[in-house]
């Protein structure tokens, strides 16, 4: 088995469908553009935890995830100025390697793992290209106080967040920006998650309410496992008035969606004009989109081998314009 340090000297064979890779990636997803436009991306990496150390998985090993993954992985990461990340796990390996196959411009930020089962051991984190993007201070996981008239209505959540959501800000050719990620609890049925996207959006609106004087971009993203637009989820989610991206709509979100039948899990979303002492975008969304992965990718395999690999959930994107001046 190759030495850990080996990752970043790939064979031939790698380096060629990296290449390809690469080149389909060209036609689908905008360039950074300096000082004039930002992007933007979430995804749901399965179970991004450990990692097997070769080129190719031996039969039968586990986890499936392996050196060429992460480069696959990178590849769609470093497209992006930061990258909203669910599903990244207590066991760093996997992380630790693609941020070495990023280099030593990305870094990242992140949570400590969630306890309990709900949780899932899970971190949330996010990673960003440090040459584009500063954190400009603010990192916080989202907390609902215990005390009566905090923000967040009686009934609306149990108990606390299964995945506490997790806020960083950040600066961009003057722009600052915060944005807000989260993996909403999948429960046992569709119903058991309202709750908890009615307290993520009071609670969302309410903290909106407090950052409107500092006149700052907010961004929520992530896994918000809404089944349908339109459905309860949605409608909980949507409640105090934050808006999911319209560039997203119609587009599925996992790689074993059914035409016709397209889940809403993850978004990309914020408050729209017109909403007193909520701060909207400074920025204009001009773009986004997804990136089917299962094409190029797939190979041999089955859809449910290559979620090990790569993932089952699709990358979002979205690009904003950065006003001039």
């Amino acid at each position: 088995m190759p030495a850990e340090t080996d990752i970043l000297s790939p064979p031939t064979t790698v380096t060629a469908q990296v290449a390809r890779w690469e080149a389909v990636l060209d036609d689908a997803v905008p360039v950074k553009s300096d000082g004039s436009n930002l992007l933007v991306a979430t995804w749901n990496l399965r179970a991004f935890g450990d990692l097997t150390k070769a080129w190719q998985t031996p039969e039968g090993a586990l986890p499936k995830r392996n050196f060429t993954d992460v480069h696959l992985i990178a590849a769609v990461v470093r497209r992006f100025d930061v990258v909203a990340v669910q599903e990244a796990r207590g066991n760093l390996r996997a992380l630790r390697h693609l941020l070495k196959v990023l280099g030593e411009d990305w870094a990242f930020i992140l949570t400590d793992v969630t306890k309990g089962d709900a949780g899932n051991n899970e971190r949330l984190a996010f990673l960003f290209d440090t040459r584009r993007v500063k954190p400009s201070g603010l990192a916080c996981e989202l907390v609902v106080p215990i005390e009566e008239n905090a923000g967040v209505a009686e009934g609306a959540l149990r108990q606390q967040f299964a995945r506490t959501p997790y806020a960083v800000s950040f600066l961009s050719s003057g722009q600052t920006y915060t944005l807000v990620t989260l993996h909403v609890d999948y429960g046992d049925q569709a119903g058991d998650r309202v709750p908890e996207l009615k307290a993520i959006a009071q609670w969302l609106a309410g903290w909106a309410e407090q950052e409107f004087g500092w006149d700052h971009n907010l961004i929520a993203l992530g896994d918000f496992n809404i089944d349908r637009a339109g459905d309860p989820l949605f409608e909980a989610f949507t409640s105090t008035g934050i808006t999911p991206a319209p560039q997203l709509n119609g587009l599925s979100r996992t790689i074993f969606d059914k035409p016709g039948a397209e889940h809403f899990y993850d978004q990309i979303a914020w408050f729209t004009k017109g909403q007193e002492h909520r701060p909207v975008l400074n920025l204009e969304a001009v773009g986004g989109g997804r990136i089917d992965f299962v094409p190029e990718l797939r190979g041999e395999r089955t859809l449910n081998e290559l979620s090990w690999h790569i993932s089952d959930h699709y990358p979002l994107w979205m690009e904003f314009a950065i006003p001039a001046g």
